[in-house]
C-alpha cells in the first residue's frame, strides 16, 4: 500500500482506543461494544465513505448513540394502546423508580428486621391483594402462559382439563393455548361447539379423570350471532358438583369492571363468581410490567406455590418491583391513553397539524394486546403522506404512526403530552426528507 493511498492515514485501534474522546462516549459500554464500532469506522474508511482523519470523530458518534441495549425508545403513534410489538404496556414514573431501586441489592428475601430469610415478594403480593380484595390469596410468575401452564399441570397434569371449544385461542407468534396445556401432560377434553356451549356438555364431559374446568376468556376475537356460554356461577355449581377446581384465565389483567369496556371481563368479577383461581397478564390493561397473575383461594393459589413448577416460572425481583409500584402508584399510562378525552386528542393532533400544513381525521384507537376487540376508542390523527412513515421509524426520536389507506396516520393518544414538541420535531424531519 503506498504512502499516498488513503488507507495507509487510517489510525490504528491501539491510538483510537486511547483516544480521550472515544473512552468518554465509550463510558458505560464493553470493550468489546467499544472495538466493534472502531472496527467499522476504520471499515468504512478503507471503503472510502469517510475520511480516515473522521475516524475517530465516526467512533464517538457511533457511541455516543449507542445505549447498553439494542432496544430503540419509540413513540407510540399508532393509537393502540396495548401494542404488543412495542412491549405492551409502558410502565408509570413509580414503576420505573421502582426498576432503578430493585437494580442493585434489595431485600427480596430478607427481613431487615431479624436479619433472616423471608417470603419473596411479599410486599408485591400484597399490594395486588390489596388491588383486588375479592382474592384470598396471590401467586406472581413470570407471564400469562406460565401462569396457565402451572395451573394445568399442578390441578391436572395426567388428567383431564375440561374446556368449551369457542374458547380455543391463539395468542401471540402462532401460540396456541390447547398446544400449551397438552405440553404440561394435560389432555384437553373439549366439549360444545365453536359457538354454544350448554352446562350439561360440561356435566357429560366430567368423570373421575377431570383434573381442572377451564374458562378462557377468548381474546383478540369476539363471536356474535347464534351463541351462547355457561357463566362462571353455572361452572361453579359443576366444579363443586364433582369436587374440581374452577380456573379462569381473564387474560387482560383488569382489575375491575370498567365502563370504556363493557364486555371486557375483570379478576374481581370472576372470584366473586366462584373461581378457584384467576389468571392474567399483568403488562396489558393493569399496565406493570410483563407477569403472570394467579388470584384466588387460599388453598388452590398455595397448591399452585408448592408445586415444583412454581420455582421455574418465578417473577425476578424487578418485576415484583414495578409490579408494587404499578398498583400503589397513580394512573398508569394505559389507563391514561385508554381513557383521554377525545377533544383533547383532538386539540393536540391539531395544533400538530397546523404546524406541519397537514389536516386532521377522525381515528378510532385500540386496546390492543387482546383486550375489548373491536371496541373503538373515538380520537384524532394527524394525516401525512403515506411515504413519511419510514423517516418517522428511522428518526429520532423513532416514532411508530399507523399506515393505513394510502395515508401515515399520527395518532397523539399514546404519546405523553410533554412529549409533542418531540413528537412535532421528528414530523418535521421526516416531511423534509420525503420533501
Amino acid at each position: 500500500m503506498s504512502a499516498a493511498d488513503p488507507r495507509s492515514r487510517v489510525p490504528r485501534t491501539d491510538r483510537l482506543l486511547a483516544d480521550p474522546r472515544i473512552g468518554s462516549a465509550g463510558a458505560g459500554l464493553g470493550a468489546a461494544a467499544v472495538r466493534a464500532a472502531i472496527t467499522a469506522a476504520q471499515g468504512r474508511a478503507r471503503a472510502g465513505e469517510i475520511a480516515p482523519e473522521d475516524v475517530a470523530s465516526a467512533v464517538v458518534a457511533e457511541l455516543s448513540a449507542r445505549g447498553a441495549s439494542s432496544l430503540t425508545p419509540v413513540l407510540n403513534a399508532t393509537g393502540v394502546v396495548v401494542h404488543t410489538n412495542l412491549g405492551r404496556a409502558p410502565l408509570s414514573d413509580a414503576a420505573r423508580q421502582a426498576l432503578q431501586d430493585a437494580s442493585g441489592y434489595v431485600d427480596v428475601e430478607l427481613d431487615l428486621t431479624t436479619g433472616q430469610r423471608s417470603g419473596r415478594g411479599v410486599a408485591a403480593r400484597q399490594a395486588l391483594l390489596d388491588a383486588c380484595p375479592a382474592a384470598e390469596d396471590a401467586l406472581i410468575v413470570n407471564n400469562g402462559a406460565a401462569a396457565l401452564v402451572l395451573a394445568t399441570t399442578a390441578l391436572a397434569a395426567g388428567r383431564e382439563v375440561v374446556i368449551s371449544r369457542g374458547e380455543f385461542v391463539e395468542i401471540g407468534a402462532g401460540f396456541r393455548l390447547s398446544d400449551l396445556m397438552e405440553s404440561t401432560g394435560a389432555r384437553l377434553r373439549e366439549v360444545g361447539t365453536t359457538n354454544r356451549t350448554h352446562p350439561a356438555d360440561y356435566r357429560d364431559a366430567m368423570g373421575p379423570e377431570t383434573g381442572c374446568l377451564l374458562k378462557v376468556h377468548p381474546s383478540n376475537f369476539r363471536v356474535d350471532g347464534f351463541t351462547s356460554s355457561v357463566p362462571l356461577a353455572e361452572l361453579r355449581a359443576l366444579a363443586d358438583e364433582h369436587g374440581v377446581p374452577l380456573v379462569v384465565d381473564v387474560g387482560s389483567g383488569l382489575l375491575t369492571p370498567d365502563p370504556a369496556l363493557p364486555h371486557e371481563p375483570s379478576l374481581s368479577e370472576a372470584l366473586e363468581a366462584g373461581a378457584d383461581a384467576v389468571i392474567a397478564s399483568g403488562d396489558k390493561l393493569l399496565g406493570g410490567p410483563q407477569a403472570g397473575l394467579l388470584l384466588g383461594r387460599t388453598e388452590t393459589i398455595r397448591r399452585l406455590a408448592r408445586f415444583p413448577l412454581a420455582r421455574a416460572v418465578r417473577a425476578d425481583k424487578l418485576t415484583l418491583a414495578a409490579l408494587e409500584a404499578t398498583l400503589r402508584g397513580g394512573p398508569t399510562p394505559v389507563a391514561s391513553a385508554l381513557h383521554a378525552d377525545p377533544q383533547r386528542v383532538r386539540e393536540r393532533a391539531e395544533a400538530l397539524a397546523a404546524a406541519v400544513g397537514a389536516r386532521v381525521v377522525e381515528h378510532d384507537g385500540r386496546v390492543g394486546g387482546g383486550g375489548a376487540p373491536g371496541v373503538p376508542l373515538p380520537g384524532w390523527a394527524v394525516r401525512l403522506p403515506e411515504a413519511a412513515a419510514r423517516p418517522l421509524r428511522l428518526g429520532t426520536p423513532a416514532v411508530l404512526p399507523r399506515v393505513h389507506d394510502g395515508a401515515c396516520l399520527v395518532d397523539p393518544r399514546c404519546v405523553p403530552e410533554e412529549r409533542d414538541a418531540d413528537l412535532l420535531a421528528a414530523m418535521r424531519a421526516a416531511l423534509a426528507e420525503v420533501g
